[in-house]
């Protein structure tokens, strides 16, 4: 499938195909918000040709936000916000060093070159950012949110009050 800057609300690029797991995890949480994602394998330092093409579509197009998976040196994230202006959520994947190599490599960046970062592993966070700036123009999504965070609420109160009723048991 070819990459169509006019209908994705997010474009999620993988640096490469062992990243794939984190993909998985974002898919269905930009589908529950009805955000479009279109996922692409694309390696900074293998293909950064193409890569500056996919960042430049996606500037012309319907992307708002971009998530970059990453592990090791974890450059993609930082090169995608010094090639685009729209907002960069880096994704830290584990390797060789329990992924504390990646997440320093996106969360150090030099000032003036802005990546968000969420936490080692943690594609699922990363959706979630990206519904959250989608939910400050489409007021639709905002809802929605808003609805899903409820849902956290009840079920941490549930959780409690059986923690309660489990443990006056014994």
């Amino acid at each position: 499938m070819q990459f169509d800057p006019l209908t994705a609300d997010v474009l999620v690029l993988l640096g490469s195909i062992s990243d794939r797991a984190m993909a998985e995890e974002i898919a269905p949480v930009l589908a529950e918000f009805g955000l479009s994602g279109q996922f692409e394998v694309c390696s900074a330092h293998r293909d950064h040709e193409r890569l500056g093409a996919l960042l430049s579509a996606a500037e012309a197009g319907s992307v708002r936000t971009i998530i970059a998976i990453a592990g090791k040196a974890a450059h993609l994230p930082g090169v995608c916000a010094a090639v685009s202006t729209l907002p960069v959520i880096g994704v830290p994947v584990e390797s060789g060093m329990l992924g504390l190599d990646a997440l320093l490599s996106i969360a150090q960046m030099p000032p003036g070159i802005p990546v968000g970062s969420v936490g080692v592993n943690a594609g699922k966070n990363a959706a979630l950012l990206a519904v959250s700036i989608a939910a400050t123009s489409r007021p639709e999504v905002a809802q929605q949110l808003k609805a899903y965070r409820q849902k956290l609420r009840d079920s941490n109160r549930a959780d409690s009050a059986k923690l309660k009723e489990n443990l006056g048991k014994e």
